[in-house]
């Protein structure tokens, strides 16, 4: 795949005056009646390391929580006509295909900043790690997350294992190893699925062992919780 097929840009990445980050583990919290500060533009993607990455994407969802949303601010034909050639995402999500789940609304992103993949369960394929392999190798975001999210209708087929038509059982093996582990708790099953898909895409890519290994990314797992906007950490 051509370097720019699909390509980079310098739009770029945003660095906060005022963090309110939680460190890169724990859950992400908003304090009532606090007003979360607004982006400063970054010249270009290079200028993020891997924890200024992720807190970009927590900062974002705290936005989003708090319904102090930044992203609808920006020129939206500026933003396409400067992503129309290349593209510089600074982070790649792994998310549940699930409609509930707006990947740039909920971290508060536009056009170009995110890398996202989708398939029920957020679950690791060879196509998934192809898809991950380019945005880390030839994009070079810096940070992965792997987004589960609660009410996860895929974790809940896998535990009930029931027949079901087509294809959709096909499934349940990818998400077995996190049914075995929550002891039927629908709940636990959601998050341990997001860390077992986390560390298979450690352990299954080379290119994405290797950055992570070399310190130039950061892979998370996290969970989004359809009620109150908020993502946590895993």
């Amino acid at each position: 795949m051509p370097a720019n097929s699909c390509g980079h840009t310098d739009s770029g990445r945003r660095h906060f005056l005022q963090t309110v980050l939680l460190s890169a583990v724990g859950g992400v919290a908003v304090q009532a009646g606090v007003e979360l500060a607004a982006p400063e533009r970054l010249n270009a993607q290079s200028n993020l390391s891997p924890d200024t990455a992720l807190q970009e994407l927590v900062s974002g969802n705290q936005r989003f929580a708090a319904n102090q949303l930044t992203s609808i601010q920006h020129d939206l034909t500026v933003l396409k006509d400067r992503t129309v050639d290349k593209q510089e995402p600074f982070a790649a999500v792994l998310a549940c295909a699930d409609s509930r789940v707006p990947v740039e609304l909920i971290f508060d992103q536009t056009i170009g900043h995110i890398f996202v993949t989708r398939v029920a369960g957020n679950m690791v394929t060879p196509e998934i790690i192809a898809s991950l392999e380019y945005g880390v190798a030839v994009l070079g975001v810096e940070v992965l997350l792997v987004l589960g999210h609660s009410g996860c209708g895929a974790v809940k087929a896998a535990m009930k294992a029931d027949a079901v038509p087509g294809q959709i059982s096909a499934l349940y093996p990818h998400l077995r190893p996190a049914v075995e582990q929550s002891d039927g708790n629908f709940d636990k099953a959601i998050i341990a699925n997001t860390k077992i898909q986390a560390e298979l895409l450690r352990t299954s890519s080379t290119v994405i062992r290797d950055a992570h290994k070399a310190g130039k990314l950061r892979v998370e797992a996290g969970v989004y919780d359809l009620g109150t906007g908020k993502v946590t950490l895993s």
